[in-house]
């Protein structure tokens, strides 16, 4: 992003400022769509941003939308999806969710528990609705390999492998809820196509030994997803030559009536699909010594970028600006540091910046997923930055989301 335009948006939006490239977008689903087996469908997981612009452009090229909370099903519905198209996701699903999920439209829903099947069986009947619903199993996995780990492990995520086979039968099913098939998802953000294929072949032998065990006759098979992509820095989404061919030999011997979508091939993706596309536009607001160490200090920390850090979050927050320059000897090396009063609000220690001065605006690249919705938000209540998306270089929209305290009432914590 050129300077000047940096400078407009700015001037114009105020800073910190997200921009959002929508073309980027576009170029990101293209080239997933391209390396995933044929036929296969794509959720967006709106987790990773959900802007309703951003969702509104990928349902439009095509992907289906995963969502997990009553806020991303708001911000569905906003993209014009409408509510049978969305999959209900989330480890934690109380009855009032449920309910609020089916009454927009919602039909289809991963279940974590047969405690949570049961719920939704009461769901579906207090609102005289039939539904769709995907075992979600936590598998083996695929041994080593680096990552998130979501499956393999013990985990407040799915239904243990061996428990289902041990303990399902067609007479679990409530009235009104058909158990459609499984859905797996080992991994986030894999280091390698290498580790991705691995998962991705633990994944379907487990869904077809369940198939088998279990006596299902799966409609939908959900792989998940595991694409990666830089964070914060600069870097390109990678690449996955392989993975069109490998998967759709495993799939060629484990279902071999896939490929007239029997069952239907799903995956998920929210970082590869939008992280590119993001930029968190910065100023420099002091620039500070401190026995030995360069501070410069932004109006952007924690609270708009990063904050998942500090709950484990695979990556660690060093962010790098687009200015800095990593070989040279001369530039001055910084911590960059945020505005909340925490010695933990940094987004990076040692940075190369030759721009260190204040008023220097400066462009984190790579924050389109788990950027402002990944943050503390509400922490010292600072006003969220405002959110502008650009398509073919012209800003398209500019809107900007706030906390708001409104009043309470008995039993007001349900979704409404």
């Amino acid at each position: 992003m050129a300077e000047q335009t940096r400078q407009s948006l700015v001037a114009t939006y105020g800073s910190p400022l997200y921009v959002y490239d929508l073309e980027r977008v576009d170029r990101a689903h293209a080239d997933l769509r391209a390396v995933l087996p044929s036929p296969s469908t794509l959720l967006y997981s709106m987790k990773a941003n959900p802007h309703p612009a951003i969702a509104r452009r990928l349902r439009q090229a095509g992907c289906r939308l995963e969502v997990s909370s009553a806020g991303e099903l708001a911000a569905a519905l906003l993209a014009g999806a409408g509510g049978q198209e969305l999959l209900y996701t989330g480890p934690a699903k109380p009855l009032a969710e449920l309910e609020h999920a089916v009454a927009a439209g919602v039909r289809a829903f991963s279940v974590e528990s047969l405690t949570e099947l049961e719920r939704l069986g009461q769901a579906a009947a207090r609102q005289r609705a039939d539904l769709t619903a995907l075992l979600r199993v936590n598998g083996q996995g695929a041994t080593g390999g680096s990552g998130l780990r979501m499956t393999g492990i013990a985990s407040q995520f799915g239904i243990d492998a061996e428990t289902l086979a041990a303990h399902w039968s067609p007479e679990r099913m409530p009235e009104r809820v058909h158990v459609a098939g499984l859905h797996l998802f080992p991994v986030t953000n894999a280091r390698s196509e290498e580790q991705l294929l691995a998962e991705l072949r633990a994944a379907i032998d487990t869904a077809a030994e369940l198939a088998r065990t279990c006596r299902l006759e799966p409609a939908v098979i959900d792989l998940g997803g595991g694409f990666g992509a830089p964070y914060a820095a600069a870097g390109s989404r990678p690449r996955y030559p392989r993975l069109r061919a490998e998967a759709e030999q495993q799939l060629d011997a484990s279902f071999p009536g896939w490929r007239a979508s029997r069952p239907e091939v799903m995956f998920e993706s929210g970082r590869y699909l939008v992280a590119e596309s993001g930029t968190l536009l910065t100023t420099v607001i002091d620039v500070k010594r401190s026995r030995g160490k360069t501070y410069a200090v932004l109006d952007a920390g924690i609270n708009v970028l990063g904050g998942m850090t500090g709950l484990g979050r695979l990556l660690p927050m060093r962010a790098i600006p687009t200015e800095s320059a990593e070989t040279a000897d001369d530039v001055a090396r910084v911590d960059l540091a945020g505005p909340s009063c925490t010695p933990l609000d940094v987004l990076g220690r040692d940075v190369p910046l030759p721009d260190a001065r204040p008023g220097a605006i400066l462009a984190i690249p790579n924050v389109g997923a788990y950027g402002l919705s990944a943050s503390l938000n509400g922490f010292l209540s600072r006003p969220l930055p405002a959110e502008v998306l650009l398509s073919g270089g012209r800003v398209v929209a500019a809107s900007r989301s706030e906390m708001r305290r409104v009043h309470a009432t008995f039993g007001e914590g349900a979704p409404r």
